[in-house]
């Protein structure tokens, strides 16, 4: 059996098996050369104190043969003449359903409004050069779904959900790094991501289920109270034993298509804001204590929350050493996200800095009943094109040029490839969402001295942080309410958020399925 330690290292001790294993063998009083083999479970930064330390937890087998990696065994059998179900959307929801219908022995077919992996880089290229966007295929839709191109990261508070252990393994078996089963804050990057999702998607051909690319589901098959399949843009009809829905928190047609068939919706909470981003070198030197990071760090981070005027102000999808990218769906919006590499060595940093906003405000949008959340973050977007005024181009302004209420004569560079231009948000934003980022941004600065700079900007907007809908779902069984069959999943439906999450919770959702089939 392993022995298990928990150290305190230096970053440049904690950096290399070479440096930590004679720390190991004092602490245990072994000599190096019996110890067989080390395991790192956790690691995690601490940057509170002056000096920067590393928290590792290791798993030390001395005298003993090196175990397997892998405590999970992944099955895939062929089921491809088994009973067939249908999964609307490839984003991680998705494809961990399909993953794990197939350990049940059943058979997904699997529908993505989208390109694959391949071609929806040439979608997203085409957009980073402001050109036409393609509405099925972007940032948000296509084989991967939102994450696959904006950043990457695996953390999640939300591990009483399932297996996040076997999710991250789930990964590493297609080809991630292992180390994401250590970091205490994984991270996968958006060049590396794709090649995974790809991977994926051959296991489930391979076991004998379905992707198809290009085919928009724009109505359900419902009949006696019970889903029995859907239709598509093309013309097709898709039938199966039920249907998990999957399809991201962007999906607008689908809220609309269920709400003008009298399915019921919830309006629910999200939150609305700009990105804000700081040369790298700043944000390390704020939270590292020091004037350069070094060769031992990774590229820092933040995570901050201020209450202004009865909403939470905070963070939101932080991303260091990354850029920023269009993040639109549709044509006359903008609307802008973060991504970073996996190696996060890009020289900025940027993060969503957001509002939160509640039911309660949508009282003007009243008229657009459970899709009034749906209609205000569609104005907002529009609003930011407007402001933009060509394409995806963004509205941006200083950040001490926002907080102080004064118009940006001229913009610092940005990561922002289609381009900004000055604009003064802090006159058009609405009022519950711009004064109180005012004020959000200045007690962030009490907190991290000189976050706000006139070396930093704001772009906007940062507005599909989560759904502002909710598909409703029996917590018991899984499915909607009204419609047996019908299995709401993920950020789409309004539960879970990131790629961690929506996975785990396409796979409960199958593992409902299969309960429900019996």
């Amino acid at each position: 059996m392993p022995q298990e330690l928990n150290l305190i290292l230096t970053p440049k001790q904690a950096s290399d098996k070479q440096y930590y294993l004679p720390i190991i063998a004092k602490t245990l009083n072994v000599d190096p050369h019996n110890i067989a083999f080390v395991r790192v479970v956790r690691r995690s930064i601490d940057a509170r104190g002056k000096a920067v330390k590393v928290n590792m937890g290791v798993q030390v087998y001395v005298d003993e043969v090196i175990p397997e990696t892998f405590s999970y065994k992944f099955d895939y059998p062929d089921v491809s003449h088994k009973d067939e179900v249908v999964i609307v959307g490839s984003g991680p929801a998705g494809l961990f359903a399909a993953l794990r219908l197939i350990e049940l022995g059943f058979k997904p077919i699997v529908l993505e409004r989208g390109n694959d992996v391949s071609n929806r880089k040439r979608d997203v290229a085409q957009l980073n050069r402001n050109q036409p966007i393609n509405v099925d295929s972007n940032y948000s839709f296509g084989e991967g779904g939102a994450g696959t191109f904006s950043d990457g990261k695996l953390y999640t508070r939300s591990k009483k959900r399932g297996d996040y252990r076997k999710a991250l393994e789930t990964l590493c078996f297609h080809g991630a790094d292992e180390n994401i089963l250590e970091d205490a804050h994984p991270h996968i990057g958006t060049n590396v991501l794709p090649r995974i999702i790809a991977n994926i998607r051959n296991t489930i051909l391979n076991a004998g289920g379905q992707v198809h690319f290009g085919v928009r589901v724009n109505d359900v098959i419902v009949k006696d109270g019970t889903i029995k399949g859907v239709k598509t843009a093309g013309g097709e009809t898709v039938l199966g034993k039920a249907v998990i829905l999957a399809t991201g928190h962007s999906a607008r047609d689908i809220y609309e298509l269920l709400h003008r068939k009298g399915i019921l919706l919830e309006p629910k909470s999200f939150a609305m804001g700009v990105r804000v981003e700081h040369q790298q070198e700043l944000i390390d030197s704020i939270q590292y204590h020091m004037p350069a990071r070094g060769e031992y760090l990774p590229a820092a981070a933040y995570s901050i929350v201020q209450q202004v005027a009865g909403r939470g102000v905070y963070s939101f999808c932080m991303c260091p050493g990354g850029f920023i990218v269009p993040a639109a769906t549709n044509r006359n919006e903008v609307v802008v996200n973060g991504m970073s590499p996996s190696l996060r060595n890009s020289k900025f940093a940027n993060s969503g800095i957001v509002v939160e906003i509640r039911v309660e405000d949508f009282a003007e949008y009243a008229q657009y009943g459970p899709l009034a959340g749906l209609q205000m973050q569609m104005d907002l977007e529009k609003m930011a094109f407007e402001k933009g005024g060509n394409g995806v181009v963004s509205p941006a302004q200083r950040l001490s040029d926002f907080v102080q209420g004064k118009t940006s004569s001229e913009l610092v560079k940005t990561s922002y490839h289609p381009g900004v231009t000055s604009s003064d948000m802090h006159k058009w934003l609405p009022w519950g969402i711009g004064q109180r980022l005012q004020e959000g941004f200045k007690a962030f600065d009490n907190k991290m001295k000189g976050f706000v700079t006139s070396e930093a900007l704001i772009l906007g907007v940062e507005s599909r942080t989560s759904s502002p809908v909710r598909i409703p779902r029996d917590p018991s069984t899984l499915q909607h309410p009204q419609i047996s069959g019908l299995f709401p999943c993920a950020e789409g439906a309004g539960y879970a958020g990131g790629i961690v999450s929506a996975a785990i919770d396409g796979e409960r959702v199958a593992e409902a399925f299969v309960t429900w089939a019996k």
